[in-house]
């Protein structure tokens, strides 16, 4: 297993994290995903500790509660083991403040967490979305308190833009707060929004990137393209989530299929280490329903692909530039000294996205 530091902090988590949403909630019309049992539940982390990952994140949303319920029961003496990672933001009930970011739901749910997860204390506490009613001074004083409390090791954010981040780290320098050391983003090679601003605000300002679904939905599983539909029972079959360009979906699939036979691996292995070999990138979040998924997330770690591999796949699924990206790449081989690798632009292979501009 690889290791990265935990945004700019000292801890140590496994680059790949172990995603919980399927964990313990029975599957519905109204929750399409999910259906791990406690049996398997603990299986998983069984395997996955064998395998040395030590991160793991969840939410109190997910299966309204089910998924850090039945992690509270299955860990038990293995609870230092894990850095854990959940969320809150998301109803947890019908009155009017069992949501969002106040200081008051938040106590109510960090402890609630808690209770479930059967720890005195979460790792990293993270808000789930960015909450327009609640001024952030408010909840990021409130995530302050709760860490020097001793309730919550780390803070970070999820679902967030780059001016969000950027202001919430501005307030918490200001004031002194625990400041957020990681943003949970949606990233993927078919869903690459966050290298437009968010990425490079990452970068900057030192804060680590946890991606969730890597192979967007199941759409990178290496079983769905034109001809085949996603298959019965799984989450692209009940919803058109994460949202994504579908030509580009099976323009990426067709190269990843390629590459995936010449390194005799498999698709999502392909699609999760392109994903791994990112700047900024600290931890992959590999959601699954079945124990088989996470042998694919484990081969992803060993597989390392050259530039060739890389440019291919960038090619196919890169996003057209966007303003002011695009005119601020003009000429930027001349603001790029030789030997400060640190001031060139960060576009892997064949990414530059113009040609200087000619005026």
């Amino acid at each position: 297993m690889q290791y990265a530091t935990l945004g700019n902090t000292g801890a140590l988590v496994s680059r790949l994290c172990l995603g919980t949403m399927t964990f313990g909630a029975e599957v519905s019309a109204a929750q399409p995903i999910g259906g791990v049992d406690r049996e398997q539940v603990d299986r998983i982390l069984g395997r996955a500790m064998d395998a040395g990952i030590n991160f793991l994140d969840t939410a109190d949303v997910y299966g309204s509660g089910a998924s850090e319920t039945v992690l509270g029961e299955v860990m038990g003496s293995r609870r230092d083991h894990w850095v854990i990672a959940t969320k809150f933001n998301g109803r947890m009930g019908s009155g009017v403040n069992d949501v969002g970011q106040s200081r008051l739901h938040l106590h109510r749910a960090l402890d609630a967490s808690l209770r479930r997860l059967r720890t005195d204390y979460v790792d990293l506490y993270q808000v789930h979305n960015f909450d327009p009613i609640t001024p952030l001074e408010e909840t990021l004083r409130a995530l302050d308190d709760v860490v020097r409390a001793g309730k919550v090791r780390y803070i970070g954010c999820s679902n967030y833009a780059a001016w969000q981040l950027l202001k919430a780290l501005g307030i918490s320098e200001r004031n002194g707060f625990s400041r957020f050391a990681t943003v949970q983003s949606f990233y993927s090679l078919v869903g690459r929004d966050v290298e437009r601003e968010l990425l490079p605000a990452i970068e900057s300002e030192r804060v680590g990137l946890l991606c969730w679904s890597p192979l967007a939905g199941g759409l990178l599983s290496g079983h769905v393209d034109r001809q085949s539909a996603p298959a019965p029972g799984t989450r692209r079959a009940h919803v058109a989530f994460p949202p994504v360009n579908e030509d580009r979906v099976f323009g990426a699939v067709a190269v990843l299929r390629e590459i995936a036979l010449q390194r005799a691996t498999t698709v999502p292995s392909i699609a999760v280490a392109w994903l791994l070999s990112r700047p900024g990138v600290c931890s992959v979040i590999c959601g699954l329903s079945k124990e088989a998924h996470l042998d694919s997330h484990l081969a992803a770690i060993d597989l390392e692909l050259d530039d060739e591999e890389l440019d291919r796949l960038s090619r196919a699924t890169q996003a057209p530039a966007s303003y002011p990206g695009w005119i601020q790449t003009y000429r930027a081989s001349g603001r790029t000294p030789e030997g400060f690798p640190q001031c060139r632009p960060s576009w892997g292979p064949g990414e530059t996205p113009l040609e200087p501009w000619p005026h």
